[in-house]
């Protein structure tokens, strides 16, 4: 036992483990000035990047129609919190792969393979991602923000800065995502609205209508297999 532990320890002591110094000093040169800047703009950039997944790629919607979904059926705790943002991910992440392929094709690769700048990189890899964002995104919405950043009428998409793009795309979005859960609730406000009058018709006051009308609405959801036709109009509407 004792050799084994010993032998265990100097296998460890053998492993190399990286060293990671990050240090605040004076800058001497330029260069080395410009490299900290680089750096500190990419932890920003990480700090971030939840957020602009969220808002900038189809998450929203689908996570807000999910669980406006969950809601209308009447079980707030079903299916829990966890699986409804795991399947927005999900659906998310099947919707955004096209996406995903041309940022990879034209501007990851070429940057690793040391063909492309930085600068152009982050250029050619927002373009596949402004595309997608005007696709979804309404023209109402970005004549919105055109307005009020006082913006001359632009004659192209490439004249729409990102900085205006991406709260239209959110707008819009947020308005699209309402529109499907208030179709969603409708059929199962109608089940509710039904039981209510039978349960007063039969002078049953006190026994709570959401108590009978739940198992029908799940009996209905599941019979129309609602989470198939749910997915399947998510990510149709992308498309």
């Amino acid at each position: 036992m004792i050799f084994l532990i010993i032998g265990t320890l100097s296998a460890k002591a053998q492993v190399s483990i990286p060293n990671i110094n990050i240090s605040v000093g004076e800058a001497s040169t330029p260069q080395e000035f410009s490299k900290g800047l680089q750096i500190l703009i990419w932890l920003t950039v990480l700090t971030l990047a939840p957020s602009i997944f969220i808002l900038t790629t189809s998450f929203t919607r689908i996570v807000i129609v999910l669980a406006i979904a969950r809601r209308a059926i009447g079980v707030d705790q079903l299916p829990p919190q966890q699986v409804i943002v795991g399947l927005a991910l999900m659906l998310t992440f099947f919707v955004m792969a096209p996406t995903v392929n041309k940022i990879n094709e034209q501007a990851l690769q070429p940057y690793m393979n040391n063909e492309i700048t930085q600068k152009m990189a982050l250029q050619r890899g927002f373009e596949p991602l402004r595309e997608f964002m005007f696709r979804q995104a309404e023209e109402s919405d970005l004549a919105l923000f055109i307005k009020m950043a006082k913006l001359d009428k632009p004659e192209s998409t490439d004249d729409i800065p990102t900085y205006v793009l991406m709260p239209a795309f959110v707008i819009s979005e947020l308005k699209t995502a309402f529109k499907i859960g208030f179709m969603i609730f409708i059929p199962f406000l109608v089940i509710d609205i039904v039981i209510s009058s039978i349960l007063v018709s039969m002078g049953m006051l006190f026994l709570p209508p959401v108590m009978i009308s739940l198992p029908f609405k799940i009996v209905l959801f599941v019979m129309v297999d609602g989470w198939h036709l749910i997915a399947e109009s998510l990510v149709s509407g992308f498309s």
